[in-house]
């Protein structure tokens, strides 16, 4: 309204002559263009006693009208509603996070009960239900695979590119795709405590939180206003003391006032930080708030638990070496036996059978013992697996010269004998993460002085897996109040960043300047003490979110630093010299409008996959 009532009063006055549309032109882009910020700034003034920078641009054109220079005032009005719209919907765009990551949810489920299946609201599902996913159907909920294996896109919620193989007892997660397979699955948990929610909030509180610098940004603001408007007000003085008549020191008065408006450098801040949080959450990667971001930027140390977070958590048979026999049938004996056990261990073991398609032996009056192994009988032969107390009681010898190697490694080892035959070992070990290392080489690469491994693992173990991820500083056999206390010393010498994902590492996430929760189907507790949240358990989206944080803070520093630049010489052109206020107000606006789009160019740079 207020573009067109100028574009009328322009046309009539250049073209038409006619008068009368140009007063009405002038009135409509004045009742426009001032009577809403004017009424918002005032009522901001007189609640909080905070002055809105709006009110600065209708003072203006108000003395542009009084001085005899409407359509400069309309001008100012006009430009200055045009890059206010602009604004709005290039910053609108950083803040369709959560828009987008509602839409994901899928809003009804099939449920099974008792009388077949029937389509209820997800919100009505309750852990314990039992879901079919079909084909096609998004995850109504957080859950595990009851029955059924299958492939699963994932990349909505951890940015995984590739399908993800699902068996059950996997978890899933809400608004993930089922790619190909019929899927029974158990509801783990109700609607607004799923991964969606869980994002949502997070995104919603990040917005809502301010950094230190948009805090200071904000004061600044404030009182700068204040000093800009008292300062148009003696500049207007000052002029008469330089002979120049009223309206003409008037004008330049208000050309001041919006020369040194600062506009351009409250946005300057607050413009990046939402681009930052919208484009880490698009990449998997969601931090409670701008403070979290701007701490990240300045980390210097970065300090990792082991399990869970370096590795996967899960026990995988590294080696098989058969004393008697072929590493097949000693697998098989073990398979047989370790069947019956729920350990990790028992399961890696399994798991190795299966991947080698061996027919495990069929075991029977099986025995276990806590914290030496299981035994039973294959036939005539009594069977057992377990750590070297299972085969010294059995009498079995663990000196053999062929155990050498394998016994002075760092893996745990699974003694499997017949009778009072040590038959060979098989070691087991956790495995480390593919994109653990490659994330630490990018940390390292971007500068990080310190990389450090804390674990409750003891120390061989510990230092085989530092060894493969090439970090050099490690410490291990720690309870959660040694990790606490470390993370206190790393934190006097530099900024610390710790990450983790179990209950035992929330006390040092809550500790460290910097809490990354690792997976999105880690600890509740974790998550809730961190400062930042990794969905995907890929450990180069930390690096990534490093990158972000620094390039962040970059543009932050390119904004002030123009829009201080620009704000300096409007003032001076037009204190000492003879600046439009035309001029003033394009080259007020538009450093505005370029701050953020400088800042909105983070949102087309997001967390890359690895």
């Amino acid at each position: 309204m207020t573009a067109t009532g100028l574009a009328a009063a322009l046309v009539d006055e250049y073209l038409v002559g006619s008068g009368a549309i140009t007063l009405v032109g002038l009135i409509s882009a004045y009742g426009a263009g001032a009577i809403p910020p004017a009424i918002s700034a005032l009522k901001a003034l007189f609640s909080k006693g905070e002055l809105d920078i709006d009110l600065l641009m209708v003072v203006a054109a108000v003395a542009a009208a009084l001085v005899g220079a409407p359509v400069e005032g309309a001008v100012l009005l006009a430009l200055f509603s045009i890059s206010g719209a602009l604004e709005h919907r290039a910053m609108g765009k950083a803040r369709k996070a959560v828009e987008a990551l509602m839409q994901l949810r899928p809003s009804v489920a099939e449920l099974i009960d008792k009388n077949g299946t029937r389509t209820v609201p997800v919100s009505d599902l309750k852990p314990g239900d039992q879901v079919i996913l079909r084909p096609g159907a998004r995850v109504p909920v957080d859950g595990l695979v009851r029955e059924g294996e299958g492939s699963m896109d994932e990349s909505t919620i951890t940015g995984e590119s590739m399908p993800v193989s699902k068996a059950p007892g996997a978890a899933l997660h809400e608004a993930t795709v089922n790619l190909n397979a019929v899927l029974i699955m158990e509801v783990r948990r109700r609607l607004e405590e799923s991964t969606v929610s869980q994002m949502v909030k997070l995104v919603t509180e990040a917005q809502a939180m301010k950094a230190p610098s948009e805090q200071f940004s904000a004061w600044f603001g404030q009182r700068y206003t204040w000093a800009v408007l008292i300062g148009s007000v003696l500049a207007y003085f000052g002029f008469l003391l330089y002979d120049y008549s009223h309206e003409l020191a008037l004008y330049r008065a208000a050309t001041l006032l919006v020369a040194a408006s600062p506009c351009a450098i409250v946005i300057s801040v607050p413009a990046a930080i939402l681009s930052a949080l919208s484009a880490s959450a698009r990449g998997g990667v969601l931090f409670k708030g701008g403070a979290a971001l701007e701490r990240l930027a300045e980390t210097r140390i970065f300090a990792f638990d082991k399990t869970g977070t370096l590795t996967t958590g899960k026990a995988v048979v590294t080696g098989v070496l058969a004393l008697h026999g072929s590493a097949d049938e000693l697998l098989a004996i073990a398979s047989g036996l370790e069947k019956f056990s729920e350990h990790p261990i028992a399961s890696a073991i399994v798991s190795e059978a299966k991947s080698r398609s061996l027919t495990e032996v069929v075991v029977e009056q099986v025995v276990s013992t806590a914290s030496v192994g299981i035994a039973g009988r294959a036939g005539e032969r009594s069977v057992w697996a377990g750590n070297p107390r299972i085969a010294l009681l059995r009498g079995a010898n663990v000196g053999d010269l062929r155990l050498r190697d394998v016994q002075a490694s760092a893996q745990t080892l699974v003694y499997v004998g017949e009778d009072e035959r040590l038959l060979g070992v098989i070691t087991v070990a956790d495995e480390p993460r593919d994109t653990s290392a490659r994330g630490i080489r990018a940390l390292r690469s971007a500068g990080i002085e310190r990389v450090v491994m804390m674990t409750g693992d003891r120390r061989p173990l510990a230092e085989l897996v530092a060894k493969e991820m090439n970090i050099s500083e490690v410490h291990a056999d720690l309870l959660p109040a040694d990790k606490v206390q470390l993370v206190d010393e790393l934190a006097n010498s530099a900024p610390t960043a710790f990450v983790g994902d179990g209950v035992n590492d929330a006390a040092a996430l809550a500790r460290a300047d910097v809490g990354i929760a690792m997976g999105v189907a880690g600890s509740e507790v974790a998550l809730q003490a961190a400062d930042v949240a990794l969905l995907s358990e890929d450990m180069q989206r930390l690096a990534e979110a490093h990158r972000l944080a620094r390039r962040t803070k970059a543009v932050i520093r390119q904004n002030l630093g123009f829009a201080l630049t620009a704000m300096i010489a409007l003032v001076t052109a037009g204190a000492f010299f003879e600046l439009p206020l035309p001029l003033a107000v394009i080259g007020h606006e538009g450093g505005t409008l370029l701050v953020v789009l400088n800042s909105l160019r983070l949102l087309w740079d997001p967390i890359r996959a690895s």
